[in-house]
């Protein structure tokens, strides 16, 4: 049987409070658990005493024992200073996915495209009238 420290959700809608739980792997999240070793209140603020309690001995003995805890009760730990958690490295968590980069090279292709026939159209409007130009300045020299 395997055991794992996790959180048991109680209170209300939009009101969330955990208990921390010492259960079989097995059972119901909010179900049957062996032992209730603290709790956990993420309404309150982050500095406040009262938002994670913990009895260290309880969870020191169950992790003496094989007791596997979640990745949230495991930083609860982690900050509590009864285990210590390597720190994750997700590199590729920012990054968007397959879809989305294809709209932005469809995006930037043509934004790419629109900016060349901008500047197509711009050099064709400026060309007439340096012709235009020439032309106004040979007119004047001949009437001289």
């Amino acid at each position: 049987m395997s055991v794992s420290i996790r959180l048991s959700r109680g209170g209300a809608k939009k009101r969330p409070y955990y208990k921390i739980v010492v259960a079989n792997a097995t059972a119901p999240r909010d179900g049957k658990y062996l032992e209730q070793v603290g709790t956990y209140n993420p309404i309150l603020a982050k500095d406040d005493e009262n938002r994670v309690r913990l009895v260290e001995d309880r969870v020191r003995y169950w992790l003496g024992v094989g007791a596997q805890p979640t990745d949230r009760v495991a930083r609860l730990l982690d900050k509590a200073g009864v285990k210590e958690r390597a720190a994750t490295n997700n590199p590729k968590q920012a990054e968007p996915g397959k879809k989305a980069k294809e709209r932005a090279e469809d995006r930037a292709t043509k934004l790419r495209e629109a900016e060349e026939a901008a500047a197509e159209a711009a050099a064709a409007a400026s060309a007439p009238a340096e012709e235009a130009a020439p032309e106004a300045a040979a007119e004047e020299s001949t009437e001289a």
